[in-house]
């Protein structure tokens, strides 16, 4: 296998081995933020914008345009598609349509469902929108979605930091087709046991996919908690959710791939079934301790304790002080990477976010 000849920061992190520099990653889309911290009109010339993000801002990955044609600059907060739906502005465009539970309006709607027997998803608006009928056929079209030719083979180099992520792990696939009303009202039917079941043979058809990427990572991804905490009771996770992961995260871990876990919200009561399941770490919210997940989980994957609630209220002292408290976690784990775990959106104030920048690399130091 071949190696790379740097090793970069990140990949050490993903790995927990303490780099010296503690590396970002960010969720992103701030295009304001952008112009503000290349000089470059994002909107006049997103290319250019994007190439010098790409040289100040490694760690951000974010995808250079393939032309300089200026974009359409967004002006709204809300606006009313052509489909007569309500949509939010996200980054230099517009949130997707969340629909979920589209076509489902009675409970015996779910269960005269079988998601195996659908198991076309391509219109339908459930996050990971695949064929999933045809496993080889799956496994050639989510590599083509990725961008990951066939050459490179099935196993990621040395050294590559390069990760792949699938968002429906388990907890999403039902939230996502039937919608939260409907989901919580079924959920606890034992009739819902033949639904969960359906969904996990299609997971095991994608993960069987994704253990053939030539990655190193593969970040699964299921919100299973809110801000507050856990959705469901401890007992329909262990019957339904955690069984799961760990069959999941086993197919990728035999394959030589890493599992990082992303969840949004507060994941405290559930972290120690995710990381027992088999995953390396986790990328969350910053209404979790993250702290107290570095304690118990030595050099585990951590990222996503940043708040972008005190980067919008542009407070210079205040910034300063989260910044020394996520070094102040890194110190714990080699495995830490900075992270603005509730996003950084398109309306964080851009002095904020390059405050933020600045102070992590003079601070974000082992």
């Amino acid at each position: 296998m071949n190696s790379i000849t740097h090793i970069s920061d990140k990949y050490l992190a993903f790995r927990g081995m303490a780099s010296s520099r503690i590396p970002h990653w960010e969720m992103w889309s701030c295009p304001d933020a952008e112009t503000f911290l290349t000089g470059i009109d994002y909107y006049d010339h997103p290319r250019q914008c994007r190439s010098k993000m790409a040289e100040q801002y490694p760690d951000l990955d974010l995808p250079i345009f393939e032309t300089d044609e200026p974009r359409k600059r967004p002006d709204f907060e809300t606006t009313i598609g052509e489909d007569g739906h309500t949509y939010q502005r996200w980054g230099d465009g517009r949130t997707d349509l969340f629909a979920w539970g589209d076509g489902f309006k009675t409970e015996e709607d779910i269960f005269n469902f079988s998601p195996l027997e659908n198991a076309d998803y391509r219109l339908r608006l459930v996050g990971e929108r695949w064929d999933y009928r045809d496993e080889e056929k799956l496994c050639l079209d989510m590599r083509k979605g990725w961008r990951f030719p066939l050459e490179e083979g099935e196993r990621g180099r040395e050294g590559d930091d390069r990760w792949a992520s699938f968002y429906n792990t388990a907890f999403m696939w039902p939230l996502l087709m039937f919608g939260w009303d409907l989901f919580l009202e079924t959920c606890l039917d034992p009739r819902f046991e033949r639904i969960m079941d359906e969904f996990a043979e299609i997971n095991r058809r994608a993960f069987r996919c994704l253990a053939r990427f030539p990655v190193n990572f593969i970040v699964t991804h299921d919100d299973i908690v809110t801000a507050q905490g856990p959705i469901c009771p401890p007992w329909w996770m262990r019957k339904y959710i955690y069984p799961r992961y760990e069959e999941l995260f086993g197919i990728l871990r035999d394959c030589g791939k890493q599992v990082i876990f992303m969840a949004d919200g507060k994941i405290d009561a559930c972290i120690d079934n995710v990381m027992a399941c088999g995953a390396s770490g986790v990328y969350t919210e910053p209404y979790t301790d993250f702290k107290a997940i570095a304690r118990k989980h030595k050099n585990c994957v951590l990222a996503g304790e940043g708040d972008n609630r005190i980067l919008k209220q542009n407070d210079p002292a205040r910034i300063r002080i989260m910044v020394e408290n996520m070094v102040e976690t890194s110190r714990m784990t080699g495995g830490y990477l900075m992270g603005i775990g509730n996003h950084i959106t398109w309306d964080l104030p851009p002095q904020a976010v390059k405050l933020y920048f600045d102070l992590s690399a003079e601070l974000a130091r082992r």
